[in-house]
């Protein structure tokens, strides 16, 4: 009987494995696709193509080839060589004499920016404790170390608007919420040229440099000596520090020029300029020198810090007759909000109602008194396993959204005005 029983099930595996058309079957191991199939078969024709000759450039090459095949395979694999190039200056280690920007976070759910320009024998110094400048060079952006007490830091390269609000300054500068609008107002493009009255401490200055790029130019004039060195003091630091990390020159388009714009009437008469900004006290003294060497239709952006200024500068261009129209006057305003998990405070509500259900109806005596809290404790054990059971099967947690405690204050009004032609009387 068992030997029948053994011959049964080596026919029936030969007549599954050898259908009726006499091919054999694949097993299910024989038909899986590897996970590059896999991937390739939900990608675009196109980018299925490009994945494809970029593994068989990353391929070994077998022992003979025609010359033709190898010449194609190269020309598959230069792109991919092109993109690992592009990316690697940008994503390269720290080294020395670049800025890094190291975030600690703190109570409250507050993070704490410290903005320091490496050296090999000096030190991050932070309520953490310290970290040298030795450890951090030659490590990749984005990563977390530790301080001497203990502290994690988030290393990573500053963007231009967080060396802006962390660089040494002077003046107050011209934050970066407003800055963008100011550029939206003025329109420039790559290749214009710019006025900027008001130097301070450079932060204008380096945004404005970025929108023109290096065939443009910026001329920023300043009346006080501290101010005008600060600015090309940390315009320079910047310039450097970009050169180092991000393996590129910043464009070298600001002339920083220490002189009154009110004297300046000869200077403008060999200039075009595309938009004028003016950040100063008395705006409204700049603007017939400035007007004549301003295209037609250019835009004048005015940072003014409160409300009786932009009266002044409106009562002045209408008594002078100054070919200006007042387009707009804003007043830039950023609201934070907080977004954090909820934390659960266990069966508060349930205690709750099991106070108020004794109140209203007293124990008889110390038995049912006893019995009551028992029911109140399971109740309150099995509220947690519908919670936990909950969480584990949604896999959510509730949170709380609300606007933060900390909001950034009023900064400035800006003014946008435009040049016109005044009509022939």
């Amino acid at each position: 009987m068992r030997v029948w029983r053994a011959l049964r099930r080596v026919a029936a595996s030969s007549s599954s494995s050898f259908p009726a058309d006499g091919k054999p079957r694949r097993r299910a191991w024989e038909t899986s696709l590897s996970p590059l199939e896999r991937v390739r078969r939900l990608l675009p024709p196109e980018e299925a193509a490009a994945v494809a000759r970029c593994a068989a450039a990353a391929a070994p090459p077998p022992q003979t080839r025609p010359d033709g095949e190898e010449e194609e395979e190269v020309a598959a694999a230069a792109p991919c060589q092109a993109l690992v190039e592009a990316a690697g200056p940008r994503s390269g280690p720290f080294r020395a004499g670049e800025l890094v920007l190291a975030e600690m976070l703190r109570k409250r759910n507050t993070t704490l920016k410290l903005l320091c320009r490496l050296a090999a024998e000096a030190v991050l110094s932070s309520p953490g404790g310290v970290l040298p400048h030795r450890d951090i060079i030659g490590q990749l952006p984005g990563q977390v170390l530790r301080s001497s007490g203990g502290a994690r830091l988030l290393l990573r390269r500053p963007s231009l608007d967080e060396y802006v609000l962390l660089m040494p300054r002077g003046p107050t500068i011209a934050y970066p919420k407003d800055v963008s609008a100011i550029l939206m107002m003025i329109d420039i493009h790559p290749g214009d040229t710019v006025l900027e009255t008001g130097s301070g401490s450079g932060a204008m200055s380096l945004f404005l440099s970025r929108a023109v790029g290096p065939k443009g130019r910026v001329l920023s004039y300043e009346i006080r000596d501290d101010h005008h060195s600060l600015a090309k003091k940390n315009y320079s630091h910047w310039r450097s520090a970009w050169e180092i990390g991000r393996g590129d020159e910043w464009p070298d388009n600001v002339e920083f020029i220490l002189k009154d714009i009110s004297t300046a009437a000869a200077d403008m008469k060999s200039v075009t300029l595309d938009a004028v900004v003016l950040d100063m006290l008395n705006p409204q003294c700049a603007l017939p020198v400035v007007h004549p060497s301003l295209k037609q239709g250019g835009v004048c952006a005015v940072y003014l810090a409160n409300i009786t200024q932009v009266i002044d500068l409106l009562d002045t261009i209408r008594s002078c007759k100054l070919p200006f129209l007042c387009e707009r006057i804003i007043e830039v305003t950023h609201r934070s909000w907080s977004v954090l998990p909820a934390k659960l405070k266990h069966c508060k509500s349930s205690q709750m109602v099991e106070t108020q259900e004794n109140i209203e109806e007293p124990p008889q005596n110390e038995y049912e008194e006893i019995h009551i809290q028992d029911q109140a404790v399971l109740k309150e054990s099995k509220y947690n396993e519908s919670l936990s059971a909950a969480a584990e099967t949604n896999r959510s947690m509730p949170y709380i959204a609300r606007p933060s405690h900390w909001q950034e204050a009023h900064s400035a009004f800006l003014t946008k005005l435009r040049k016109f032609r005044p009509l022939l009387s």
